[in-house]
């Protein structure tokens, strides 16, 4: 059974250069989605969150590959949104006022039932974890521009204005900024994460 990887079969989405950003058409996709507030490095809700999405994630995985007929596939990277109701909390790292919504993107080839089901079987299995607050949802982000970072999360800010001042040459921001997570922190040493980030423009 081969297995596919989207990362590589979107890869205009899911790769990007440290060198210099570019835009991207995003089309809608589906997500399951938790959000949140709070310091995601202190936050047991932000900790619960990412675990409850990866349980479903790889859940639903086993299923569609188990049933007739079935495909192997990569469970998608994590991914955030973020925000605050005050800009400057990002500017002073004021991370308790941070707002998120954590997600993982499911292939369409994902029956909604089997995603369903895999709630399901992981609230019964995992009752700690916060599958209650899971909503599954098609989103559309448009065009936006991307850019990758290489590093640890507290040393963004440089990439970040690269992004911004790209985009105000071509147009102005819009939306959330969101941020795809291409390492396994648990693993790799901080100064090789690879995270894309990414803002919505117009």
């Amino acid at each position: 059974m081969a297995k596919i990887d989207l990362k590589k079969e979107l890869k205009e989405l899911y790769q990007a250069s440290p060198k210099e950003a570019r835009i991207v058409d995003v089309p809608p996709m589906a997500f399951l989605m938790i959000d949140g507030s709070g310091d995601p490095n202190t936050s047991p809700d932000y900790a619960r969150a990412v675990e409850t999405l990866f349980a479903v994630s790889y859940t639903a995985k086993f299923m569609v590959k188990k049933s007739d007929g079935g495909i192997d596939y990569a469970v998608m990277p994590l991914e955030g949104l973020w925000w605050a109701d005050d800009w400057a909390a990002f500017v002073t790292g004021d991370r308790a006022r941070w707002q998120w919504t954590m997600m993982i993107m499911q292939p369409d080839f994902v029956p909604e039932a089997v995603i369903r089901q895999a709630m399901d079987k992981v609230s019964r299995e995992k009752p700690g974890l916060a599958v209650d607050k899971l909503r599954l949802e098609r989103w559309e982000e448009g065009r936006a521009a991307q850019i990758l970072h290489v590093g640890p999360f507290s040393e963004e800010g440089p990439t970040i204005r690269r992004l911004h001042e790209f985009i105000q040459r071509y147009g102005r921001l819009r939306g959330r900024h969101h941020e795809i997570y291409l390492s396994d922190v648990r693993r790799a040493a901080p100064e090789r994460w690879r995270t894309i980030l990414r803002q919505p423009m117009e």
